[in-house]
């Protein structure tokens, strides 16, 4: 859990020294029709041995701000996720971020004429044969709690590892990215 300056630093740091990391995010559920997401509430980065989890809420500081935007934005490391679309589009809707270099790997890895994306379990069966646990109860909990739980910091810290380990298998089975696709953005309003 980044909590300091000091280690948003250390953070960037790494992160931008890296070729390509784990990324996702976390929101807080809705359960009323209607109700927007405030999410994102949790963005989770990870490189190959250290997963960092940043929480958003209204005590985020300018100098964490400042790391996201400049880890986010960047073309490199690789962005590397599962089902990302959502989650640029929230980044960019309440922290005005741009994410650039993204890649989600449940378009990547899709079969060609396949219609449903892949997700991280299923990724994680076809290529290690083994069953990810990934419990619904914690992934509906409130990601904006300001102390998350030790169950909710692993599951976070694990989605975004699994993805970085998935595509690291992927490249070495000797395949290659499709040219990568920006995620449509909506436009800024115009002003008259």
């Amino acid at each position: 859990m980044v909590s300091t300056a000091e280690q948003a630093s250390a953070a960037r740091i790494a992160l931008l020294a890296a070729d390509a990391i784990g990324f996702d995010t976390e929101s807080k559920p809705t359960f009323t029709k209607g109700e927007t997401s405030t999410g994102p509430h949790l963005i989770q980065f990870s490189t190959d041995h250290k997963a960092w989890l940043f929480q958003i809420g209204a005590s985020t500081s300018a100098h964490t701000l400042e790391v996201l935007t400049a880890v986010l934005e960047s073309a490199l490391p690789l962005k590397i996720g599962f089902g990302l679309s959502d989650d640029v589009k929230r980044l960019h809707a309440k922290l005005a971020i741009r994410a650039a270099g993204v890649v989600d790997l449940s378009v990547a890895l899709r079969t060609p004429g396949q219609r449903n994306d892949l997700g991280a379990k299923t990724a994680v069966a076809k290529f290690f044969g083994q069953k990810l646990q990934k419990s619904k109860k914690i992934s509906t909990t409130n990601w904006a709690l300001p102390r998350l739980n030790e169950k909710q910091i692993l599951y976070a810290a694990d989605d975004a590892q699994v993805a970085l380990r998935v595509y690291r298998h992927w490249l070495a089975a000797g395949n290659k990215l499709p040219p990568m696709k920006a995620v449509k953005l909506p436009r800024p309003p115009k002003t008259t």
